[in-house]
């Protein structure tokens, strides 16, 4: 709806065409909000705050306090009060933490390998979707349709239906964050090339340099800098997004996370959710002085 007034309105002011725009998003808002409300869709549960406080104060616990704090002689009981068994939560917790860590590697090996894996196979769409280059029509309108297909596809589906495929372990996961992040690397690609002065380009062909030679000499070292920019945030985004791929039997952090909701491990979960932010946040602390770095 936005996009067919947004066609519709090119003639008039820039800011009546904003208002118009906005009004129309406003309306989609309020048509998305009365049609869940009167479907009776927007209910929270039943008692949401004692939920949330519960919640919250087992997440404020997160479990590898368990490794030092633990108890060592933890009893399990059944409803009548029979021993179940004893366990040692410190040994338990410990070995919890390896796996963790064990998932870590794996998750981070997805995300890299997957992210060079799409920035590869993009490289050639983004050069034909870009305008200014100028390619044969035919092949422009297919490395748009494709780049537009893979970025509309979620991940997760994309990992659905290659576990089914290659089944079960990170191939899946790497091919999954693949063919995701192939439509966005070849956008962002293509918009950096159509950035691009093209007096350097048409010098380079004046000199009667074939396409290959041009993309070498005139396209790459210009946009080369863009490119790193872009795959270290997708690569960042597929650390986050790869931690989910284990939900499906795709490896990685999202075995973890669900059994730990399965079972309503919520320290646990806090724990590795604790791992996950350190990640990124050292994966963008080290991204952010590589982009420095390159201006």
């Amino acid at each position: 709806m936005i996009g067919a007034l947004a066609y519709r309105l090119p003639a008039l002011p820039g800011r009546l065409r904003f208002l118009a725009l906005a009004a129309a998003y406003a309306l989609l808002v309020g048509l998305c909000f009365a049609t869940l409300w009167s479907a009776g869709e927007l209910s929270i549960g039943r008692n949401p705050w004692a939920n949330l406080v519960k919640s919250v104060g087992e997440f404020s616990r997160p479990s590898f306090v368990d490794v030092w704090f633990g108890d060592p002689q933890l009893e399990f009981r059944s409803d009548d009060g029979t021993l179940l068994r004893v366990e040692d939560r410190r040994e338990s917790e410990r070995n919890f933490l390896a796996a963790l860590g064990r998932a870590s590697w794996t998750t981070l090996q997805i995300a890299t390998l997957g992210s060079l894996l799409a920035a590869l196979l993009a490289l050639p769409f983004g050069v034909l979707a870009a305008r200014n280059l100028r390619a044969p029509p035919p092949l422009a309108w297919l490395a748009r349709g494709v780049l537009n297909v893979t970025r509309a596809v979620h991940t997760l589906v994309f990992g659905l239906v290659l576990v089914g495929i290659v089944g079960l372990g990170p191939t899946a996961g790497i091919l999954a964050i693949a063919l995701h992040s192939m439509g966005t690397y070849g956008k962002l690609y293509a918009e950096s090339i159509e950035t691009l002065d093209m007096a350097a380009v048409e010098a380079v062909q004046a000199v009667g340099a074939g396409p290959v030679q041009v993309f070498f000499q005139a396209i790459w070292p210009a946009v080369l800098p863009q490119f790193v920019s872009s795959h270290l945030y997708i690569w960042e985004y597929n650390i986050r997004d790869s931690t989910i791929l284990g939900l499906i039997g795709a490896g990685g952090l999202g075995l973890l996370i669900s059994e730990a909701t399965a079972l309503f491990q919520w320290g646990r979960l806090a724990t590795i959710l604790i791992v996950v932010i350190a990640m990124v946040m050292v994966f963008d602390a080290i991204s952010g002085r590589i982009r420095r770095a390159l201006l």
